[in-house]
């Protein structure tokens, strides 16, 4: 399978409320996943990993021939969010029905889901929301899956996709969950039963 790092160093997403990019607690979370998925017998493709991947395009043509594209991320809120951002914490999962392999995106994002919410984890109900979030309907609701039909790297993949959200970054208390390695490992672990469940 392919492991997506999302962001680049040019572009390096959300900053955290501790200061940190967030392409460095993508880097970290797909560090440890890829040791997770190498255990439980999986062959993993590093995409992005030294952070030069300006196109998104690239990231699931250089994946071609994988089972399923991965791309890991930490989340954010609006900016308009930003004085509110304590209120909102939790995982979520995005496929496109524009991707190929729409019915095993979903299953895929569902089996993470599934596991992290076994793992102790919750799921986030921000992106569904009209007025606070995106408005992005959730494919699974249960499991915190959302539909998002154009994302570049869901819909480009000739391979079932799936863009993963670990917690929301701008709250101070979610982003000193993230940056515990415990809990980073949790969620490696989870991510990677899941993918298990859902790989032939």
């Amino acid at each position: 399978m392919a492991v997506d790092v999302g962001h680049y160093q040019g572009e390096p997403g959300v900053i955290s409320a501790s200061g940190r990019a967030e392409f460095e607690y993508n880097l970290e979370l797909a560090s440890q996943l890829k040791d997770f998925l190498n255990e439980a017998g999986l062959k993993v493709r590093m995409i992005g990993e030294r952070g030069d991947y300006v196109l998104l395009h690239y990231r699931t043509r250089d994946a071609a021939g994988a089972d399923l594209f991965l791309s890991i991320h930490h989340d954010s809120v609006r900016w308009s969010q930003r004085p509110n951002a304590r209120r909102f914490a939790g995982f979520s999962l995005f496929v496109s029905r524009r991707n190929r392999h729409a019915d095993r995106s979903l299953a895929c994002a569902s089996a993470i889901g599934s596991e992290m919410r076994s793992a102790g984890f919750t799921p986030s109900r921000y992106h569904a929301d009209p007025v606070l979030g995106e408005d992005r309907p959730f494919a699974d609701e249960e499991n915190g899956v959302h539909f998002y039909d154009n994302l570049a790297v869901a819909h480009t993949a000739r391979m079932p996709s799936v863009l993963f959200e670990a917690g929301v970054i701008v709250n101070p208390a979610e982003d000193s969950r993230m940056r515990d390695p415990q809990v980073r490992a949790r969620i490696a672990r989870a991510i990677a039963r899941g993918v298990a469940k859902c790989l032939p």
